[in-house]
């Protein structure tokens, strides 16, 4: 560390310096002796030679080799006194346990003296801050990026990368036994792009002391310092060398055990000592925190993932002489379900009875119209081993829905039975209940409404109901929707709602299209419609008598 003084306060240095020895009456000889030893500063004056003329107390303590009438640059304490130091610098130099500064300074033509000030507190001082500053700007990032993922493997490789780059050689992460049998583990090395991972059976974890009792979680166990001999083979890197201090942290979780972190460092390095393990557990709670926190959320993933698939829609095979297809877009971007559904009821094979279609929707939006409407998509499957025919089904769901113990027990549903005509014909009995008619588009392009109706399936003790028969020739299609679809609001001001006349319109363009095709082109028309704006599910069914070869 240098510090230059400008050029001009050395030659008033040097003009007051002679006024001093020059002026009539001035200081006496001891007087400035008298002051030069009692300065707190050390004060070393040589002459032209470099050979020390006086020595004050403060120099001598920190320096005691240096004696008058002996060089300055002599045996020890050449390190301070150099010839090339530049006049009004100051530059630090390490003595043991000292630390110094030094600034040379020129008095006259016949002298010059050296300055030592003892700046070791200052050091030590602004070390810590530095070092403080260092943990501190690693803990953050270390926040940073443990927060950055919901996946357990990628918060362990977070945590063994970060591990490496700050606090020791090799890092390694054991994770909690999957199934009480294998303890997975990853691990990372300093110098080494690709991280290793493995595991190791349950029982073997015992042979690193408090790997064990970290994994388990239970009773909270403080870190352990190994001797590098009692470590197993598997718990070091290949080609690592010969560890000289190990650590094992536990990684506390949100109330279950997250894992164990292992930290290494190579013979001849640092050890790990108290200040190094309070940064190393502080670091390993916010690791286990995000390893935690991963491990939860994929467990309610996976709990979600298991409820939601039989929420979901179904997929639409090929029957006989007829295609169908269906497009179902949730109003909650974050879920795949909602209030809106379809489904395809199959006759157990060899047992009597049509194909039965049903689009619906129920009271509500997100979650809780999903579940009631996996409630009726069930109870439907449980009716149709008593009953099949669309109207019937009807009457008894809404008994079933009026017995619910769902606050909002409100369902509209189109049902439809599907059978199969001469000449390649498909025969819809239709039976619609509070839910917008069926749409059906003829080879020309014309589209119809069916003439089917009813009431709300929920809300009366007696359903009244229009059921009707639809004749589709081959190519011929009808399309089942949700009022998502013709009540979306949109378009180029941005508050005109759809509308059936323009669905109408829509579905005469999708004439002579195979049925998969005129489904997205419906649902791609309405997505363009909102804009990115999706206020309600949408739902749409189509069933399409198979066009003649």
């Amino acid at each position: 560390m240098t510090a230059t003084r400008p050029a001009g306060d050395t030659d008033r240095r040097r003009q007051s310096t002679h006024a001093a020895h020059d002026a009539p009456g001035g200081p006496g000889e001891e007087l400035l002796r008298a002051i030069v030893e009692a300065s707190g500063e050390g004060v070393v004056l040589c002459d032209t030679d470099g050979v020390v003329v006086m020595v004050n107390a403060a120099a001598a303590r920190m320096a005691p080799e240096i004696v008058p009438g002996r060089p300055a640059a002599s045996g020890g304490a050449a390190a301070l006194f150099g010839h090339d130091h530049p006049e009004g610098d100051s530059r630090e130099v390490g003595r043991g346990d000292l630390r110094l500064r030094v600034r040379r300074e020129a008095f006259g033509v016949a002298h010059h003296a050296w300055y030592l000030r003892d700046v070791t507190a200052e050091s030590a001082r602004t070390d810590a801050l530095l070092a403080e500053r260092r943990r501190t700007e690693f803990l953050v990032e270390a926040g940073r990026r443990l927060s950055a993922s919901l996946n357990t493997r990628r918060c362990a490789r977070t945590a063994v990368e970060l591990a490496v780059s700050f606090l020791a050689d090799a890092a390694m992460v054991v994770l909690p036994p999957a199934g009480r049998r294998q303890a997975g583990w990853l691990r990372s090395v300093a110098g080494q792009h690709s991280l290793q991972e493995g595991a190791v059976p349950a029982a073997s974890t015992a042979q690193v002391p408090g790997l064990a009792e970290a994994l388990a979680g239970f009773p909270p166990v403080p870190s352990r310092w190994l001797d590098p001999g009692q470590a197993p083979q598997w718990l070091l890197p290949e080609g690592f060398g010969q560890a000289g201090h190990l650590l094992v942290t536990p990684l506390p979780g949100n109330g279950v055990p997250a894992g164990a972190l292992v930290l290494a460092r190579r013979e001849g390095g640092p050890a790990f000592d108290e200040e190094a393990e309070i940064l190393v557990r502080v670091f390993a709670a916010r690791a286990g925190a995000a390893i935690s926190a991963a491990a939860l959320y994929q467990e309610q993933s996976a709990t979600n993932a298991i409820l939601i698939r039989d929420l979901l829609p179904p997929a639409l095979p090929a029957l006989a002489g007829m295609e169908l297809a269906g497009s179902l877009r949730s109003a909650q971007q974050a879920g795949l379900i909602g209030g809106d559904f379809y489904d395809l009821y199959l006759p157990a094979p060899g047992a009597p009875g049509e194909p039965l279609v049903v689009l619906g929707d129920v009271c509500g939006k997100g979650a809780r119209a999903a579940v009631l409407a996996g409630q009726v998509r069930q109870s439907l499957r449980t009716l149709l081993l008593l009953e099949r025919r669309p109207e019937r089904l009807m009457s008894l769901l809404n008994r079933s829905l009026l017995a619910s113990p769902s606050p909002n027990p409100y369902v509209t549903l189109v049902l439809g039975a599907l059978r199969a005509g001469q000449r390649g014909h498909v025969l819809l009995d239709l039976a619609v209940a509070g839910h917008p008619p069926p749409l059906i588009l003829r080879r020309d392009g014309t589209v119809q409404e069916a003439g089917a109706g009813g009431s709300l399936l929920g809300a009366l003790q007696e359903t009244v109901l229009t059921p009707v028969t639809v004749d589709l020739a081959p190519g011929e299609m009808c399309l089942l929707y949700s009022d998502g679809i013709t009540e979306a609001v949109g378009g180029p001001t941005g508050r005109e709602m759809y509308g059936g006349q323009r669905l109408k319109n829509a579905l005469s363009t999708c004439a002579g299209m195979p049925v998969s095709a005129a489904v997205e082109r419906l649902e791609q028309i309405s997505t363009e419609w909102l804009a990115g704006d999706v206020q309600d599910d949408r739902a749409l069914l189509a069933v399409q008598a198979r066009p003649a070869r």
